[in-house]
Order: structure tokens, then C-alpha cells, then sequence
């Protein structure tokens, strides 16, 4: 799948669009931190909702830390590192951490939300979203069918409620909630859909909250904190 398949898709715009209204709430100002940022859709959107931003994606080609200007959205820029876990950034300079469609990508996902718990200040929030959920209806169809799916890549891993709980426990957060999100697929991009977005959005929201049938969700996501005792005691530390 191209990235434009899934950046002009409509249904997969409405999520962008409640994930970046979410973190520039959860963030009231603060500096939030957009973890493995990609193609830059949701940096861009939280930057027009007033969010201060910095951009972070992994490039094994990259020869450090540098910046590199968003191909879609030239006017914003990314810091672009070769190291898959360390982040160039000070202890507790962030309000908020956005995960979308990347933990699930990562060698050290662990190891990696220990990172992000460094770098979020005490009291500051953990989002995640896109998390693929390993009974996920859709992701059953696309391996039957020969279509991408998630653990068809060298670090792919698949996720349900109790073990994305655990590893926010065993990383140090304090959890909120974890919950199953999206029955119907969001990437697919056609006229018709688009013309019929907001319905079918709803629709999706509402299939995903159906008894039994919720169990068959595309996506895991949560809510996270790091408590104000965890650094307190790295200081003394």
C-alpha cells in the first residue's frame, strides 16, 4: 500500500483527526512529543490545532540526530536518528508522547517505552494508538487473502488488552485505560467512502464497542501516565 492509500483515506482522517484533537488536549499547551511520526499527517494536524511539536522518526540511513523536512508538509520538520531506542532528547522534556502505528514496529518495544517514560515529564501522558489487536477480524482476512499484515515484518508484534497493560506496568506508567478500537477498515480510499465518511465513521465507533463482536477489533490503544513518585526517585537515584 502506497502512503497516500491511506493519508487520503477518509475513515482513517477521522481517526487522525480525534487522535491529534486527544493529544493537544491531553498536552493543554505543553510540548508534545509525536513518536515515530512517519509520513508527518498527525504532527501536521496537531501543529494546526495550536500543539508544540517535536517530530521523531527512526531512519536506520541517517548518520545521527538530524533534521529532515516532512516531504508532505515541507514547512515541518523531523528529527531523523539511526539509534532504535535512545531518543536525543533531555529527561522530562515532554507533557505528552504520541504513539500511532509504531510500537508494534519497534525491535525493543519494552526497552523502547522505557525510553518514552524517560522523556515524559512526571505527570505527563502516554498515548497509544493503532496498536494491532492479534485476534483483529481484518488481519485474519489479510493474511487469508494475501494482503499486508502486521507480523509479516521482521519486528512486527501482536497486541491485545492484558499485553499492552503489562508492558506499560512493567515500563513504570501508571495506566488509565486500554481498550479495543475500529471494527471496519480505515485505509481503504474510494469516492464512495468519502462521500459517506461520517456515517460510517459512527458506524465504526459503535461496532467497536459491541459486546463479543469488539473482540474481533482492528486496533488495541491506551492511556498512560508516568507518576510523579517514578521520578523523584530516579533523582534520587
Amino acid at each position: 500500500m502506497a502512503v497516500n492509500d491511506y493519508l487520503e483515506a477518509a475513515l482513517q482522517a477521522r481517526e487522525y483527526l480525534a487522535v491529534a484533537d486527544e493529544a493537544v488536549e491531553a498536552a493543554d499547551g505543553g510540548p508534545i512529543l509525536d513518536w515515530g511520526c512517519g509520513a508527518g499527517q498527525i504532527s501536521h494536524l496537531m501543529v494546526e490545532r495550536g500543539g508544540d511539536v517535536s517530530s521523531f522518526d527512526y531512519d536506520p540511513e541517517s548518520s545521527g540526530a538530524e533534521s529532515v523536512p516532512f516531504k508532505r508538509y515541507p514547512e515541518l520538520s523531523a528529527t531523523r536518528s539511526n539509534d532504535p531506542v535512545r531518543l536525543p532528547y533531555e529527561d522530562a522534556s515532554f507533557d505528552v508522547v504520541l504513539s500511532c502505528g509504531v510500537l508494534e514496529h519497534v525491535a525493543e518495544p519494552l526497552a523502547s517505552l522505557i525510553e518514552l517514560r524517560r522523556v515524559l515529564r512526571p505527570g505527563g501522558t502516554l498515548l497509544v494508538y493503532k496498536l494491532p489487536n492479534r485476534f483483529s477480524l481484518l488481519e485474519l482476512v489479510a493474511r487469508i487473502g494475501g494482503l499486508p499484515y502486521h507480523g509479516m515484518r521482521v519486528h512486527d508484534t501482536l497486541w491485545g488488552v492484558r499485553s499492552t497493560r503489562w508492558a506499560l506496568d512493567a515500563a513504570g506508567f501508571d495506566v488509565e485505560w486500554v481498550r479495543r478500537s475500529n471494527f471496519l477498515p480505515l485505509t481503504v480510499h474510494h469516492e464512495a467512502l468519502t462521500r459517506r465518511a461520517d456515517g460510517l465513521w459512527r458506524l465504526n465507533q459503535r461496532l467497536a464497542r459491541t459486546p463479543l463482536l469488539q473482540l474481533l477489533d482492528t486496533n488495541v490503544e491506551a492511556r498512560a501516565v508516568k507518576p510523579a513518585e517514578v521520578r523523584r526517585r530516579e533523582a534520587v537515584s
